[in-house]
């Protein structure tokens, strides 16, 4: 089987663990592998196996990791579908070396629009960018910005603004033009 494949096996079989005891689980892993219309050699069913109780494992790290990174955003309010791809791509990005950060994160988009909402993949592209080194590191300035901001003189820092032809925080260049009559 394919590395994406076998992905998304393990995203089928994690999200089982949001409607499912502990107690359950092992009957749920058994319908998964036997009831279903993929067959699996005994290889792959070792590796979605293995793959899965290591996330499982690691599971409150990863939630933990993803109440920080999502800003504000309970883990309840968060679509089951979509926090199940987050935790299996911040397990590959945290946890597993042979994975690249960019493919764990491009592979998690990818599963984002094939079972997500309309917006799933760009929420997953979001929040997993705030576990890349880039994102890790503009986070880390933005935080050391803020308390340099309001260090020193006593004063609030002025918040930036976008004005006629001064690109907004993030977004597009806005070009104000105005017709004589």
């Amino acid at each position: 089987m394919y590395r994406r494949t076998l992905r998304e096996q393990i995203f089928k079989l994690l999200f089982r663990v949001e409607f499912n005891t502990p107690e359950e689980m092992p009957e749920q892993e058994k319908l998964f592998f036997d009831a279903g219309d993929v067959t699996y050699s005994d290889k792959d069913r070792e590796e979605i196996r293995t793959k899965y109780e290591k996330i499982l494992e690691k599971l409150p790290d990863i939630d933990r990791e993803l109440s920080v990174a999502s800003e504000g955003w309970d883990l309840t309010r968060i679509g089951k579908v979509e926090l199940t791809i987050l935790r299996v791509a911040v397990y590959e990005i945290e946890y597993d070396a042979t994975i690249p950060e960019g493919v764990a994160i491009n592979e998690a988009v990818e599963l984002a629009k094939k079972f997500g909402q309309d917006s799933a993949p760009a929420y997953v592209n979001a929040v997993l960018s705030k576990f890349t080194e880039e994102g890790r590191k503009k986070l880390a300035d933005e935080k050391g910005g803020k308390a340099a901001a309001g260090a020193g003189d006593g004063k609030k820092a002025k918040p930036k603004t976008a004005g006629p032809n001064k690109p907004r925080q993030g977004g597009a260049k806005v070009v104000v033009v105005r017709h004589r009559k």
